[in-house]
């Protein structure tokens, strides 16, 4: 009787549809993504950390209530949802944690002992020879060189699922997520001693004044070398004193491809613009490992912290420092690889109990790079953010319509405009780049277009069709009109010809980039929280149906300037929002006005 008990049982499981061979291609790319080369083939023994996102049950719901909660005219509005609720929304519905399960245990995976789960039960992490991996997956994994950056990252062209998983399992990685991260700057160059006339805040004050947009008196020099003063000038916020440091405000800025920040550069740079914070520091947290190596400083770090710090000061200031550089599949003795970056600060920071309410990211690649499916479920990951009361920045990108050769990766090597993932991502506020001042321009470089992956919002269906309907049959074929525009909004990106000032290795160093908007802008937002948290109110939050609507007027229209690339002029910045500036900078003093 017992013997007849197993045969049953082991004929069950032959049988089940988890381990037969209905299987289905979850995602395959048709060839290689462009700039990636094959290297080798990794040892069968080597294990990887296969992370599984299950179907988020709620996600419809909470993508509803992060709309209610962020639109300045409804009932909701600032409601913000707290980390259970959210949890509570995004959590699996019981049959697919069963049904995930017992694929799992099909291929002899202990559920209990190996697999690690997030809070809300929405990811499952495991680690598991990459044989076992390829069988589950019916694949073949090799490792890629890219030929610029000649980074190495094991990957797959295509991996499936049983037929039953699909409706359960929204993405496995890594699989074919060739995206690699690209920081957002333009320019960055060291100038010799004494090339750059750094001047003091004396000094600046000093220089004749131009006048600003709205009458203010803004230093000349601001033309051409930008400081905290000159940003503090330009989009008002000088005199302005935060209060609520010790009320739960803080802004979070996240590094990626070790970028350090280092502390002693923080205080010159304090020293030389910022006097009034000398003393004051980032607190740096660690994700799956980061470091912050005081002898190897970043340009992005630096440029990052220091302007966020700059303008926010005493606001406390976050620095989350993440590996992402994905050398290789490791081995037993090899730290364990980390090559999904966003995916591994988000699920972080989702399991924090306290969170800052603004974030700045200066990080983003090609959004064709990365497989829809793993960009719809980490833009979900950022509604998650938005809905907890988090106003998340990125920047647009440096490349104008799109930098390279901007031909599709799907075979057919057409020519269209490249947006940039994450800032494509609805969730997200995407930030371009200004240059000089009074006017303000649309710089070059500042990345402008249009989704393939995301369809317009609801919020930008009043300012994106007459941009539309002004570009007429212009570049026809060559982006998506229905898709996301991006930016959103826009700041300072760099002077003519010193840029953003910025203290790395004890020297001024000139960066420029929408690097240097992102924190800029989110500066701001930081700023405006600040003003609403004294007042006993909540924070922004998902900034975008606020600045689409009641926000529109505490904006500057940026009306010059253009983004060339794919051989092209590019759009060109015009009245209400553009693909180039978005619905312009900020005007905190009016902003602020619309607030109270």
């Amino acid at each position: 009787m017992l013997l007849l008990s197993l045969l049953l049982q082991f004929t069950s499981v032959l049988s089940s549809p988890l381990t037969s061979r209905d299987l289905v291609v979850k995602h395959a790319w048709d060839v290689v993504p462009d700039g990636w080369h094959p290297h080798s083939v990794p040892s069968p023994t080597d294990t990887i950390k296969l992370q599984i996102g299950l179907k988020q049950h709620g996600i419809d719901q909470l993508i509803t209530s992060l709309y209610e909660v962020s639109d300045p005219y409804h009932p909701r509005y600032g409601q913000h949802l707290s980390k259970s609720e959210v949890e509570n929304l995004v959590a699996p519905h019981p049959n697919s944690v069963s049904m995930v399960e017992e694929w799992l245990v099909a291929h002899d995976i202990d559920i209990f002992g190996a697999v690690e789960r997030s809070p809300a039960g929405d990811w499952l992490s495991v680690s598991v020879p990459i044989s076992k991996v390829e069988q589950m997956l019916a694949t073949k994994y090799h490792t890629y060189r890219h030929g610029q950056s000649s980074e190495l990252v094991t990957r797959a062209l295509s991996y499936s699922l049983p037929r039953i998983l699909h409706d359960h399992i929204d993405v496995v990685v890594p699989t074919t997520m060739f995206g690699s991260l690209d920081m957002m700057r333009a320019t960055h160059f060291v100038h010799p001693a004494g090339e750059i006339p750094v001047l003091t805040e004396a000094e600046a004050a000093s220089v004749p004044d131009v006048k600003g947009p709205n009458g203010q008196n803004i230093p000349a020099s601001c033309n051409t070398t930008v400081t905290p003063t000159c940003l503090q000038a330009l989009y008002r916020t000088a005199g302005y004193v935060p209060t609520a440091a010790k009320k739960g405000n803080a802004i979070g800025i996240n590094g990626f491809l070790e970028q350090f920040l280092n502390f002693v550069d923080l205080q010159t740079f304090f020293s030389k613009f910022r006097p009034d914070a000398l003393g004051a520091n980032v607190t740096v947290i660690s994700v799956d490992g980061g470091l912050n190596d005081q002898t190897m400083p970043g340009v992005e770090a630096a440029l990052d912290n220091q302007y966020t710090e700059g303008l926010t000061f005493p606001t406390p200031n976050v620095y989350y420092t993440t590996p992402g550089t994905a050398p290789t599949i490791n081995d037993s003795v090899t730290p364990p690889q980390r090559d999904e970056p966003y995916m591994t600060w988000l699920n972080f920071i989702l399991a924090q109990k306290d969170i800052p309410h603004a974030f700045t990211t200066s990080y983003g690649g090609d959004e064709q790079t990365f497989p829809k499916d793993f960009a719809v479920r980490v833009c979900n990951q950022f509604a998650q953010l938005g809905a907890r009361g988090g106003s998340v920045m990125f920047s647009s990108g440096d490349g104008g319509v799109g930098a390279g050769t901007c031909q599709t990766n799907d075979g057919t090597n057409r020519t269209i405009f490249q947006p940039v993932f994450p800032a494509t991502c609805p969730f997200v506020t995407a930030v371009g780049a200004t240059f000089q001042i009074a006017p303000e321009k649309g710089i070059f470089f500042s990345q402008g277009g249009f989704s393939v992956y995301f369809p317009r919002p609801s919020f930008q269906d009043a300012a994106v069709p007459p941009f539309l309907r002004q570009l007429g049959n212009t570049y026809k074929g060559l982006f998506n009109p229905a898709g996301r525009g991006v930016p959103d909004v826009s700041a300072q990106g760099e002077g003519r010809p010193h840029s953003f000032q910025v203290v790395v290795s004890g020297e001024v160093v000139s960066v420029g980039g929408t690097s240097a908007s992102s924190p800029t802008f989110a500066s701001i937002v930081t700023l405006l929280n600040d003003f609403l948290i004294s007042r006993g109110r909540p924070p922004l939050g998902f900034l975008n149906p606020f600045l689409y609507s009641k926000g529109l007027s505490g904006l500057v229209d940026i009306l010059l300037g253009n983004n060339p690339g794919c051989g092209t002029p590019g759009f060109n910045a015009t009245k209400g929002w553009d693909a180039v500036t978005g619905l312009g900078t900020p005007d905190f003093i009016k902003l602020k006005s619309l607030l109270e």
